[in-house]
């Protein structure tokens, strides 16, 4: 009998800044898709919008190793960012070439699921990988489920997620606002944000 062949998942995102919504969607997928590990991968410039803030790419990579530390099942990859890598199907062709022999599994957003046409080349992306979309609150379950559908067969799982309505957006207006982030984020990025000082008014680059 074949040895069944290791599932990686694959989490790409802004990472500005990581929040417990990114890990519990990465522990969800390991769970339920028996995937060996999660490799969180940070954008370098997302195609479909710019990152807020003009956060860098080394700080919001400094974030994401930060959060995924303490657990053994997560790693970090700065293959987008080394390599200046804008689109999905390209990170992917990367990513394939130091995982050999791998399934991959790109992770996601139901939101992102639901304008996954737009994306640069969605058929050359799934010929890479296959889809598992975690619903956000905000979105329609059956809106969702139908989209999946539409790609075909197996090609995307939906994950049954609790409903986090958790966003790295409403982590920084907190922060500007000296609101608590504390449970929002893993301890080692709040550490991070409120010791550095990030996302105030004068955290910009110098």
């Amino acid at each position: 009998m074949p040895a069944r062949r290791r599932r990686l998942g694959v989490l790409g995102g802004s990472f500005n800044p990581p929040h417990l919504g990114h890990l519990v969607v990465a522990s969800v997928a390991c769970g339920q898709l028996g995937l060996e590990r999660v490799v969180f991968l940070p954008a370098a410039t997302p195609p479909h919008k710019a990152v807020a803030d003009d956060t860098p790419a080394a700080l919001r990579l400094a974030l994401t190793q930060a959060a995924i530390a303490e657990d053994e099942r997560f790693t970090v990859s700065s293959i987008e960012l080394d390599q200046h890598l804008a689109y999905t199907r390209d990170v992917l062709t990367a990513l394939r070439s130091q995982e050999p022999g791998a399934d991959l599994v790109f992770l996601m957003g139901s939101d992102s699921l639901l304008q996954f046409a737009s994306w640069r080349d969605p058929h050359a992306i799934l010929e890479q990988a296959s889809l598992a979309a975690a619903l956000r609150p905000d979105d329609d379950a059956d809106r969702v489920a139908a989209e999946a559908l539409r790609w075909g067969a197996g090609k995307v799982e939906l994950l049954d997620m609790p409903p986090l309505g958790i966003s790295s957006t409403d982590v920084r207006r907190r922060v500007r606002a000296g609101l608590p982030i504390r449970y929002l984020v893993p301890p080692p990025v709040e550490d991070l944000i409120l010791g550095e000082s990030l996302f105030t008014a004068d955290d910009r680059p110098r």
